[in-house]
């Protein structure tokens, strides 16, 4: 009987392990695929699928589980699918979709499909967060934590954690603030995560991507208005701005011997009080000035870029000759977008010199021009502009526009209404809006349900979306025969917001239905 025990123990083992395997595996997000056909078909009407290739079912345990919950965060932007290489009926399938697995230590692959091809191999982190990224952004840079070298970085996610630390550390603490699209954060990457390295037990460096909208108020606080914004803190206290954004580890090092608060240097003569017949525009005056001029050609510029200051003598000539045109062609204007942030943020300026085209207050592309000679060409033939897209709300839609003066009533006579304040300029908002405008057109025959949207920027519009407690584009708000009831924060696809309306519609929206009672 002795001996039994150990054999009773693997027949428990054997019959045990792959149903661990099995609840494992599935969630019911990930698709387990043996027949080629299949495989085909999922690519036919997937456009985004990631594939787990395991040597067994053993093998695949891990990543199943990380899957799993993968699969959860990018449900109805992605999809993960598995084949278990191992399995008979498989095998023929990993061979057509030249899977090698015979390594030795070589136990699963993960492939990804675009657009119903072969994209590329993943090969980035195997981490939840990474893996998370890449499905959202395909083609998307790898996050700053990917890289070896930003191991002694602190990365933060989530403004709980950004809270956290400043709370617990004791040592001197700098976070840069950036934005992954930002090639100026990209230059001081390196340096800033070597610095944190060398500082390791002394100082602490962190790093936090706030460009997203529900960074809105940590944005504010502490006055970031361009990338990359750096912040010191001393016991969890903001001290001051750290402003040398084209310093070396080096640099970084040295400062830190003696953080001190930017120092007034004695400047330049700022372009704008030099004279001259180019306009220097700001945040406040810029839209009116594009407004009244039919023809700008704009520079955005940084005081310290050499670039610039290469190509400002030039751009001088060319607006004086405009500007002795009996029928000027047009206006040279140029903008500090060191000083108006709020413009260098809104037009994606992450290089200096940047030059933009307006026409009749619409923004166009312009190619490479740095003497006078190309600026005088292109501002008298600005290469025949094409006529500006419709605004969404000059388009055709089942998404109603609202304004301040007609928002509650319209609001009144529908049961379930989902409202969108966004503004036309928010690269979220023009992410998002061919989703909600399909949502909405999903729904155009109910009478009962409405997909409105708010455009903030609008004056008419602004003390609504103050009201609203809009504090970041896009804000998406639920109201029910008028009256707000919640802040909609999920998935932001189309499936995720015909999903939402549709279980409002049949009254199975559980965070809802104690709300849906009281009202």
């Amino acid at each position: 009987m002795a001996r039994a025990g150990p054999a009773w123990l693997l027949l428990a083992i054997w019959v045990v392990l792959p149903l661990w395997l099995s609840s494992a595996k599935v969630s019911s997000l990930i698709e387990r695929i043996s027949d080629p056909k299949d495989l085909k078909k999922l690519l036919r009407t997937r456009n985004n699928v990631l594939v787990l290739y395991s040597k067994s079912e053993a093998a695949a345990g891990n990543h199943l589980r990380l899957l799993s919950t993968v699969a959860q965060a990018v449900k109805g932007q992605g999809t993960i699918c598995w084949v278990d290489c191992g399995d008979a009926e498989s095998r023929k399938l990993c061979k057509k979709m030249k899977v090698d697995l015979s390594p030795k230590d070589k136990k699963v692959e993960l492939f990804h499909y675009q657009d119903g091809a072969f994209h590329t191999e993943y090969n980035r982190a195997v981490t939840f967060k990474s893996i998370v990224a890449f499905l959202k952004d395909p083609k998307g840079p790898p996050l700053w934590e990917e890289d070896p070298g930003a191991k002694d970085v602190v990365h933060l996610d989530s403004e709980k954690d950004f809270r956290r630390l400043l709370k617990k550390e004791e040592k001197p603490l700098l976070i840069m603030f950036y934005a992954p699209w930002c090639s100026m954060c990209k230059r001081m990457m390196p340096h800033f995560q070597k610095a944190a390295t060398q500082l390791r037990g002394h100082a602490v460096l962190a790093g936090m991507n706030v460009y997203s909208s529900e960074f809105e108020n940590i944005k504010e606080e502490y006055s970031v208005r361009g990338f990359p914004t750096i912040c010191y803190f001393e016991k969890g206290r903001f001290l001051f701005q750290y402003d040398n954004y084209g310093s070396t580890a080096e640099d970084i090092l040295e400062w830190l011997k003696n953080p001190q608060p930017p120092q007034p240097q004695v400047p330049e003569t700022p372009w704008a009080d030099e004279g001259g017949s180019v306009y220097h525009l700001t945040d406040e005056d810029f839209d009116q000035f594009v407004k009244e001029h039919s023809s700008v050609l704009v520079m955005f510029h940084a005081p310290w870029c050499g670039h610039c200051k290469k190509m400002k003598p030039e751009f001088e000539k060319a607006a004086e000759a405009l500007h002795g045109e009996a029928d000027s062609s047009g206006v040279l204007a140029a903008v500090d977008a060191t000083v108006n942030k709020a413009l260098a943020e809104r037009f994606h300026i992450s290089e200096f010199p940047t030059l933009k085209y307006f026409k009749n207050g619409e923004k166009y592309a312009v190619p490479v021009l740095r003497t006078k000679k190309k600026f005088l060409e292109w501002m008298q033939n600005p290469e025949a502009p094409p006529p500006p897209e419709p605004t969404w709300e000059e388009q055709q839609t089942s998404v109603l526009h609202l304004v301040g003066d007609n928002f509650r009533e319209t609001l009144k006579k529908k049961k379930h209404t989902l409202v969108m304040f966004y503004a036309p300029w928010c690269p979220h908002c023009k992410k998002v809006i061919p989703h909600f405008t399909a949502a909405a057109d999903a729904f155009k025959d109910d009478r009962k349900i409405a997909c409105a949207a708010v455009d903030c920027v609008k004056d008419k519009n602004q003390d609504l979306c103050q009201q609203e407690a809009v504090k970041g584009y896009p804000t998406f708000h639920y109201y029910y025969y008028g009256k707000f009831t919640e802040k909609h924060d999920s998935d932001r696809t189309e499936l995720g917001f015909t999903n939402y309306i549709r279980a409002l519609r049949e009254g199975d929206h559980e965070r809802l239905g104690k709300k849906k009672e009281e009202l």
